[in-house]
């Protein structure tokens, strides 16, 4: 497996699909990182060669990635709930932060059912 930015990508599949295993880059940036670094799409990892795979390398350090993108992310989040914002309130009460519906859906935000026992 190569390694880049700290993560082992997959070595059979094509390296503009095996860059998205980074965090924080997408096809669209993963493109873009292979076009500066004049390596094919359609390359698939284990057939790159160590020179291409070095460019490819200085490509990703020019973006951030990884720790520091996650960091920010976290930091970014924790400012909105020390501020009290609408969106740090939502934040912090696991409920959607964009304004989507929540009387039916959002079940993947806001965990499995929790049933309340009815009275009579």
């Amino acid at each position: 497996m190569a390694r880049i930015a700290g993560v082992d990508i997959p070595r059979d599949k094509r390296i503009v699909i095996s860059l998205t295993y980074v965090y924080g880059i997408g096809k669209t940036i993963s493109q873009q990182i292979l076009a500066a670094a004049q390596v094919s799409e359609d390359t698939r990892v284990k057939d790159l060669t160590e020179e291409e795979l070095t460019r490819i390398r200085t490509e990703i350090t020019r973006i951030k990635t990884e720790g520091d993108l996650r960091r920010e992310v976290s930091l970014n989040i924790k400012r909105l709930q020390e501020i009290g914002s609408y969106r740090g309130i939502r934040h912090r009460r696991g409920l959607p932060v964009r304004g989507q519906n929540t009387r039916n859906n959002a079940r993947n935000r806001k965990g499995p059912r929790k049933t309340v026992a009815k009275k009579k």
